[in-house]
């Protein structure tokens, strides 16, 4: 969040709908991953990995969409922003649900929390903040030029958001999530960079 604030972007929106984006975005899909994902591996099959992931990206859209709906003007960098908050807020409520699992099936092991805790606090803005703040960007976007070539861009942005999600959670070892943090990260960057800036000294929003 702080990064992208950072980069001193044309955001037009306020600091309170930035928190609640991110309480709905966790608690949406946090519920939604709850009921879901469990039949969704089942029927899938081979496939259950890219169940969840189109679950849980698309529940982390619903907050970005519904302040789209509301924004006087949906501007590229305020989708961008919404879609790290909201992305912040699920990454938070899941890791605490993956602390408590391991908390206890470890016997009550306070290293082990720890171990998650630290991992996935590092990792959490290559994968789910990065994730959801280029959809939301993307969509963000097509309602602005409501053209179909800026909503073929989205679709196919949400599509690559959920390949890589896909990936994430079909691989393990610390060499290819760091490959995919550095591919994230790298897109989220390489969007906002492209975004138009703000007048030179002009702070960003509280």
């Amino acid at each position: 969040m702080t990064f992208v604030l950072g980069r001193r972007l044309d955001y037009s929106i306020g600091a309170g709908p930035i928190a609640l984006v991110a309480f709905l975005g966790g608690v949406v899909g946090v519920v939604a991953a709850g009921l879901l994902e469990f039949d969704a591996m089942r029927s899938l099959g081979t496939l259950p990995m890219l169940g969840v992931a189109l679950i849980e990206e698309s529940a982390k859209l619903v907050a970005p969409l519904l302040v789209l709906l509301t924004a006087r003007r949906g501007h590229p960098a305020g989708g961008l922003l919404v879609g790290v908050a909201s992305g912040a807020g699920f990454a938070a409520l899941e890791t605490m649900g993956y602390g408590f699992v391991v908390l206890v099936r470890s016997g009550g092991d306070l290293g082990a929390v720890d171990d998650v805790l630290l991992l996935r606090g590092v990792l959490s803005p290559a994968a789910h903040m990065a994730w959801t703040g280029l959809t939301a960007a993307a969509l963000w976007y097509a309602a602005r030029r409501r053209t179909r070539r800026a909503a073929g861009r989205a679709l196919l942005v949400f599509v690559l958001a959920v390949a890589l999600h896909t990936t994430w959670d079909s691989v393990g070892g610390f060499v290819a999530y760091g490959v995919l943090a550095v591919v994230s990260l790298g897109l989220l960057t390489g969007f906002a960079h492209r975004l138009p800036h703000g007048a030179p000294g002009t702070a960003p929003p509280a």
